[in-house]
């Protein structure tokens, strides 16, 4: 018994603990893409053709691929025609906290050792702040500086690295036949090596005029206050906006899939774990049902039901469950801590020097249901077994 304890604490505290774990890397994650593309992203406006209409006119028993097929019978023009009039329209979506409008192109990027292509971003700063976590982002250099300098530029770690520049050194930009210098500002980190490395920001109006874009912006990034209502809010500016809008959830659903199936799995390996305790208290209560054939003969002689004894075997599970749920919250809260001290460099779709952990009640929970299942389906057998043995059967030796 004092074994399937034992598992029954591991079991549990282990359960937490990659939980723990796996949900901690997973909000990082989206933590990291809201504060750098943002909840909401409005851009191409769209025209419905016939094809569009037709799937779109169903009952409300519309499939999602009838759903699908009606985007894609869409006609889109690319680009937001008016920024400014959406920018004050979404300011009457009670969700929204902010709105930045971006214009975007491809460039070459220039330096005194070598060039690379990259991506310009032409925003408001103040605007792209409430939007972003650009400020926290910033690893060298200072924003201020950025906002005195209209020819000022804040470029990704890893592209500074693959230029060789940093803070004061100045870069050469080339969009068709344009060709500008800039000086670097300050350079920022998301930890998203496909963003770090081709993201420049720099002033809307210099981005205009570089791109030869005077008009409309690229997109408009929306950040929201609850950003578990992102869809509904975008289906709803889609209808209202007549522009695609597509949330974090639409564009980080890869990514989203695999951190739920490796909560999942992980789930499901550290319950094995609590299984096998379970079944070793089944062969322990068994055991004991065996041993101890008289000892049930002579209470059930003494006037105690078949409720009575199954109740016994039941109350020595739920002693187990008890206890070994216990110490295994107590387990799993210090590893989680002790985990979450350790040291680790990630850079990829994040970046982080140490693991990241959630703490949340429901991982106790759910350990907590895991190992009364089990738990309990042990011990509800031997104790139906128990209770089904007769006095006379046993005196006469023809129990079974």
């Amino acid at each position: 018994m004092l074994m399937s304890l034992a598992g029954i604490v591991f079991g549990v505290g282990f359960f937490i603990v990659t939980q723990a774990q796996t949900s901690g890397f997973e909000q990082f994650f989206i933590k990291t893409i809201l504060g750098t593309n943002g909840a909401i992203r409005i851009e191409d406006k769209f025209q419905d053709t016939i094809f569009a209409m037709a799937a779109a006119g169903h009952d409300s028993g519309v499939s999602g691929f009838e759903v699908s097929a009606a985007r894609e019978g869409r006609k889109y023009i690319e680009g937001v025609e008016d920024p400014e009039l959406l920018m004050e329209a979404l300011k009457h979506f009670r969700n929204v906290v902010g709105a930045s409008m971006i214009v975007r192109g491809s460039v070459v990027a220039d330096s005194s050792f070598k060039n690379d292509t990259a991506q310009v971003y032409g925003i408001k700063m103040e605007n792209h702040l409430a939007v972003s976590d650009l400020a926290r982002q910033i690893v060298r250099g200072d924003l201020e500086d950025y906002r005195q300098s209209p020819a000022g530029l804040i470029v990704g770690t890893v592209l500074a690295k693959r230029l060789q520049v940093t803070v004061g050194d100045t870069i050469i930009l080339r969009a068709g036949d344009q060709q500008r210098r800039y000086r670097v500002s300050a350079i920022y980190e998301t930890g998203v090596s496909d963003i770090d490395k081709v993201r420049i920001y720099m002033h809307l109006g210099e981005a205009r005029s570089l791109l030869k874009k005077p008009t409309g912006a690229s997109f408009i990034q929306v950040s929201v206050f609850d950003r578990d209502r992102a869809p509904q809010d975008a289906v709803h500016m889609e209808n209202v906006f007549r522009h695609g809008a597509q949330s974090w959830q639409e564009r980080e659903k890869t990514w989203l899939e695999v951190f739920r199936a490796l909560r999942v799995s992980s789930a499901l390996t550290v319950s094995t774990i609590i299984l096998i305790s379970g079944l070793g208290m089944f062969n322990t209560l068994a055991m004991i049902v065996m041993e101890k054939t008289k000892e049930i003969a002579i209470l059930r002689s003494m006037g105690y039901t078949r409720k009575d004894i199954s109740r016994i075997f039941i109350w020595q599970g739920t002693i187990v469950l008890i206890i070994g749920t216990v110490l295994g919250w107590a387990f799993g809260a210090a590893v989680t801590y002790g985990v979450s001290n350790l040291p680790i460099r990630i850079r990829g779709i994040f970046t982080t020097d140490s693991f990241v952990v959630a703490w949340s009640i429901w991982h106790y929970v759910a350990a907590t249901v895991t190992a009364a299942v089990v738990v309990m389906i042990a011990s509800l057998v031997p104790a139906r077994r128990a209770a089904r043995l007769e006095p006379g059967d046993i005196i006469r030796g023809t129990s079974q």
